[in-house]
């Protein structure tokens, strides 16, 4: 064994409807003459889920968006060094259809879409059918298609003691800044409908990349503010009710003291018990975001998976 640290990759079960049955993607990889789950390495500066959209696209020649994490597999490779591989779900429209291109290549022969059971029979790896599995059992359940909420919270800003103005214009700094552009990708990943902010410079600022990036202009909402949540005039409710109505993934940006309370109004909402796993979804440091995601379906069922990012490197 080595001490190296562990080889980092991300991918996802790529699932779609056809004649009202689920069928899932994998691919016939041509090097290694094996069929897997579409997935591949970090590169340098990506998180996991950039990393997720990427490959997959490379692949398979499919853009997709991310659905909820089906969890990770750990293996040791030739050279000895462990391999760690995240997972999410990502279904795939009839747009990335329509758009993708694939030629047999160097590395992937050829795509087969199939059943979840004939997948089993074709996998060539143990813990690739475990993944499966688990997908399976949220197809199963009505809980394969769902919409997320993602609760940002704003990157690292001037220290409050040392602004002399309102404490809604402290700027962000350098590490800030550095944040919020490191997280654009990763939330870009989950194809994001709505971005809203609070009013705060620091909160604006942050979502900005993202905003950018995926051309869409973020919406400040007062209500997300944290002035807002120290004199009770917070419209976390409200905001979530919307949301939950709309069934489409949003980011909510927002400020250490408010960010509790939107995790504890979308566990209400989903009738999701407010247990510690639940609670640690607000302890974020500046610059991290959670992700909670919630079925299409059923959304009054529980949360459905939920998942923790930072942009600095452990």
């Amino acid at each position: 064994m080595t001490d190296a640290p562990s080889v980092l990759a991300a991918g996802a079960v790529c699932w779609r409807i056809v004649g009202g049955k689920v069928r899932i993607l994998l691919v016939h990889r041509a090097q290694r003459k094996d069929i897997s789950l579409p997935k591949g390495k970090v590169d340098p500066g990506e998180m996991l889920q950039q990393t997720a959209v990427r490959e997959i696209a490379e692949e398979t020649g499919l853009t997709v968006g991310l659905g909820a994490p089906l969890g990770e597999v750990h293996y040791q490779i030739p050279s000895g060094r462990n391999k760690i591989v995240y997972y999410w779900a990502a279904e795939v429209d009839a747009h990335a259809l329509e758009t993708a291109h694939f030629r047999p290549n160097g590395e992937i022969a050829a795509l087969e879409w199939v059943s979840l059971s004939k997948a089993r029979t074709l996998l060539s790896y143990p813990h690739d059918i475990d993944i499966v599995n688990e997908f399976a059992e949220r197809w199963k359940t009505g809980r394969a298609r769902t919409f997320a909420i993602i609760v940002v919270r704003h990157g690292k800003a001037v220290p409050a003691e040392a602004w002399d103005g309102p404490d809604a214009t402290r700027p962000l700094l350098l590490r800030g800044t550095v944040q919020a552009t490191s997280i654009g990708p990763a939330v870009a990943a989950y194809r994001p409908e709505k971005i809203l902010t609070s009013t705060a410079v620091r909160c604006v600022a942050t979502v900005a990349p993202l905003a950018s990036l995926i051309g869409m202009r973020s919406k400040e909402v007062a209500g997300l503010s944290q002035d807002a949540y120290e004199s009770d005039k917070s419209t976390i409710a409200q905001i979530l009710a919307k949301r939950m109505k709309s069934k489409k993934t949003a980011v909510l940006c927002s400020h250490g003291p408010v960010i509790p309370e939107i995790i504890r109004e979308l566990a209400t909402l989903t009738n999701t018990a407010y247990t510690s796993d639940v609670e640690s979804m607000a302890a974020l440091s500046t610059g991290e975001f959670s992700v909670l995601h919630v079925s299409a379906q059923h959304p009054r069922s529980g949360i459905v998976a939920m998942e923790t990012h930072s942009p600095d490197p452990e």
